[in-house]
Parts: C-alpha cells; sequence; structure tokens
C-alpha cells in the first residue's frame, strides 16, 4: 500500500512540475504535435531521424573503439607487471 501511495505521489507530482515549468502552452505544444505527426506520415522527418540515428551508430562505435583499445593496453600493462 505505501508503494502506490508513493508511485501516486511521484506521478502527481512530475505532473505538476511539468504543467509549472512548460516551455509554452498546452494548446501550443499540441499543434506542434499535431504538425510533427503530419511530418511523420509523409515521411519528411524520416531523413532528419536517420541521419541522427547514423551519426549516433559512428560516435558510439568510435567510443567503443577508442574504449576497447585503452582497456586492452592496461591490461596487457597490469599482466606484464607494468603497474
Amino acid at each position: 500500500m505505501k508503494f502506490i501511495t508513493g508511485l501516486l505521489f511521484g506521478l502527481g507530482l512530475g505532473v505538476l512540475v511539468g504543467i509549472i515549468f512548460a516551455p509554452q502552452s498546452g494548446e501550443a505544444t499540441r499543434a506542434q504535435l499535431a504538425e510533427q505527426g503530419i511530418q511523420l506520415r509523409t515521411g519528411q522527418l524520416n531523413d532528419e531521424v536517420r541521419a541522427r540515428a547514423q551519426e549516433a551508430l559512428v560516435q558510439g562505435r568510435d567510443l567503443y573503439s577508442r574504449t576497447k583499445t585503452e582497456l586492452n593496453d592496461r591490461y596487457n600493462r597490469v599482466k606484464s607487471g607494468e603497474l
């Protein structure tokens, strides 16, 4: 029972904070969501999303490669007794 009470309280608090700090009115938000929905249906936004996803993938692969290299270097130094 305490969990549900806490969950409902947190939900209510989150909604209240969202309303207080909303950057625009509800009407403007609904209009923006409608416009984005039209863009999604017509495919205008697909190219932008695809390009961002591709860029994120390239950055992720680069980070993975650098991290793997650094960890291998550290492992080899520890293994050889350099540290």
